[in-house]
């Protein structure tokens, strides 16, 4: 006996339903075992993405524009000579990234850091250049970063506050005329501090110029006529970690042509990045009292307050400035760098 149409059509939107609970079973379960997955493991990788971009080039996503400031993400090539990059900070495209920079500022009070499928290939690098002391929640970068970007020496992407360039040939040495002895400009003002512990104690033996939001007001614009006419700067910093030289000494000094008188790291780790003959550092000195009497001795001898001066004739001083200059650095970097590693603390490694 045949079956009349409408059975038939009923059959086939039976068989149909049918179908079409089954599919969904099979993905609700297939949803369940990803988010299983990436509970136990917030790394997980897809065994095979995709790449949509060109392959000659190095895609890296910065995950947060650092500090919020906004800059050109095409200058590498144009401005710094750094070929084969692409800087983007389209998230859409972080299944595709070779990299992904993470600026830990921005990501430490929210947590909030990449989710979802992680290309095998792609390393995410843990970039930060303040101390230890402002830090927090490092522990939850554990078993996520591959390479660390740092103003440490020892840092897979080293990224300095400055360093000296050899000259090609000695060149005469030009110092400005100076009027005024010891200076010292400090927008942070931290009671209690190793630094402002030295500094209340150095001022009772010697006059002391402080510039920022608690002292004198010193404007951008009269920021280098007023600090260059001192013969002492206080390059001070905030806390005593290695290699934490920051532009207390490379700008504010250095490019003011101005002695600094440096505290924080020892004077052996300066020296491994400056000449000792370059600066005076206060643990040379077995008070601030003694200290002071040591600058007023030498504001009056100006053979000697020339001898700082001398390693000029040989070495230029740059400073590492441009978020963009720092980002096209590390896609030269991780050009030449093949490897691939995990760390399991970068707190233990940046609190060494």
């Amino acid at each position: 006996m045949r079956k009349r149409p409408h059975m038939q059509l009923l059959t086939i939107t039976s068989l149909l339903l049918l179908v079409l609970f089954l599919v969904y079973i099979w993905m609700s379960s297939y949803i369940i075992r990803i988010s299983q997955e990436k509970e136990k493991n917030p790394t997980y990788m897809q065994t095979s993405p995709s790449r949509k971009v060109d392959s000659n080039q190095l895609l890296i996503v910065l995950w947060t524009w650092p500090f919020g400031e906004i800059f050109p993400l095409d200058t590498c090539q144009s401005v710094y000579g750094v070929s084969g990059c692409i800087l983007t900070t389209d998230r859409k495209l972080l299944n595709q990234a070779d990299a992904v920079i993470i600026h830990h500022i921005d990501i430490m009070s929210n947590k909030k850091l990449p989710q979802g499928p992680r290309p095998h290939y792609q390393r995410w690098i843990w970039f930060n250049r303040e101390p230890p002391t402002i830090l927090e929640n490092l522990s939850m970068l554990d078993n996520l970063i591959n390479m660390t970007m740092t103003y440490r020496e020892d840092s897979d992407i080293f990224i300095p506050y400055g360093f000296l360039k050899p000259l090609k040939e000695p060149q005469s040495i030009k110092i400005p005329t100076k009027s005024k002895l010891v200076a010292w400009a400090v927008s942070k003002w931290y009671p209690g501090v190793r630094r402002t512990a030295y500094y209340e104690e150095l001022k009772k033996h010697i006059p002391i110029d402080v510039y920022g939001k608690h002292h004198k007001n010193l404007s951008w614009a009269d920021f280098y006529s007023t600090l260059s006419q001192y013969k002492f700067y206080l390059a001070f910093e905030n806390c005593d970690h290695k290699d934490y030289i920051t532009e207390k000494l490379w700008f504010n000094s250095f490019e003011l042509r101005i002695v600094p008188v440096v505290l924080g790291a020892t004077r052996k780790n300066y020296e491994r990045f400056i000449p000792p003959d370059s600066f005076i550092h206060v643990d040379d000195f077995s008070s601030p009292r003694e200290l002071a009497q040591f600058l007023l001795d030498l504001d009056k001898d100006y053979a000697r307050y020339q001898q700082y001066f001398k390693w000029r004739s040989n070495y230029a001083e740059v400073r590492e400035i441009g978020w963009d200059n720092h980002y096209c650095k590390a896609c030269r970097e991780l050009q030449e760098y093949k490897g691939y590693k995990v760390i399991q603390s970068v707190e233990k490694w940046f609190l060494t």
